[in-house]
């Protein structure tokens, strides 16, 4: 019985392991946070193995091709997102697009983030655009805008993003923690 604790634990950790590596929450103060995620939707499908233009299918145990329904917003949602953490832009756009609830403002958000990171600059701050329309509060989405916007040489705007942070939920939140680090950075 002693052999089977630690092979127990050996099994456990590494399953905590490709999940704490694939990023954690978002860390927004308002109604943007990353949301409860459902029967392991979150983890990224390269996670599981699969190749680009699948997501893993929690009900099936299986990669499957990219489209519309095929699982539910919230777990397509998390997928994406954990695709545009680990630099898998066009792979996160792809499966955030297929998500039927267009107008949530995470959405936009992480189809914001993964258009700026792969250089498409002004789709990006489109997307943030949209998502701050919705959700004004939304203080992961300016925190990003702001850094779109230093990207573009508008460290004016960028400020504006930082005082608007500021407002919603003070200077101590990560949100301008990491903007005011940005900018700062960036003089």
């Amino acid at each position: 019985m002693s052999r089977s604790v630690p092979v127990a634990l050996a099994f456990i950790i590494a399953l905590a392991v490709p999940a704490l590596a694939s990023g954690g929450g978002d860390s927004s103060g308002g109604s943007g946070g990353s949301g409860a995620s459902s029967g392991g939707g979150n983890a990224s499908p390269t996670t599981h193995g699969c190749k680009k233009g699948e997501v893993w299918n929690t009900k099936t145990k299986k990669c499957a091709p990219v489209q519309s329904g095929i699982l539910p917003d919230e777990e397509l949602y998390q997928q994406g997102r954990a695709l545009a953490k680990e630099a898998q832009y066009d792979w996160a756009i792809q499966v955030l697009s297929t998500i039927q609830d267009q107008q949530d403002p995470r959405v936009l958000n992480y189809l914001g983030y993964s258009n700026r990171k792969a250089g498409r600059l002004e789709i990006g701050i489109t997307y943030y655009s949209k998502a701050l329309a919705i959700d004004p509060n939304f203080n992961l989405a300016r925190e990003y805008l702001g850094e779109g916007y230093l990207a573009a040489g508008r460290a004016d705007l960028a400020m504006n993003q930082l005082a608007a942070i500021a407002k919603s939920c003070g200077t101590g939140c990560e949100e301008y923690k990491e903007l005011n680090a940005a900018i700062t950075s960036a003089r």
